[in-house]
């Protein structure tokens, strides 16, 4: 899949038992270099917000969530301020590092394809 959540090689990584065996480690330490759960942020909070799915998507995510990722960014702009991480009992734990938005971006990316599909259709008699 291509757009802001990019082509990912997971379901091929999960589906075989050997590259997940290796992997996984790898992509775990990765997230842990990455520094943002040590912010308070999850994956998704990391997606560009201008991207017009991007905001579609933020805009749709029920009231609790938006509020959630509210407090996560004021978290993270407290810690950019301190020019330090969170406490380590305080950052995300990778279980807590779900894809809470990806679902609402898949589903605007399929509109927007079914929209354009739709604007530049040619209608032709017979």
């Amino acid at each position: 899949m291509f757009g802001p959540l990019g082509y990912s090689l997971a379901p091929t990584v999960r589906s075989s038992r050997t590259l997940h065996k290796y992997l996984k480690p790898v992509a775990d330490w990765y997230a842990n270099l990455a520094g943002y759960r040590k912010m308070g942020l999850k994956y998704d909070d990391l997606l560009v917000e201008e991207n017009d799915e991007v905001e579609k998507a933020i805009s749709r995510l029920p009231a609790r969530e938006q509020y959630d990722r509210a407090f996560r960014f004021k978290v993270a702009s407290q810690c950019s301020v301190q020019h330090g991480p969170l406490p380590k009992e305080k950052w995300l734990p990778a279980s807590e590092d779900k894809r809470y938005l990806k679902p609402y971006v898949q589903e605007a990316i399929a509109e927007a394809e079914e929209r354009a599909a739709w604007d530049t259709m040619e209608v032709s008699r017979k």
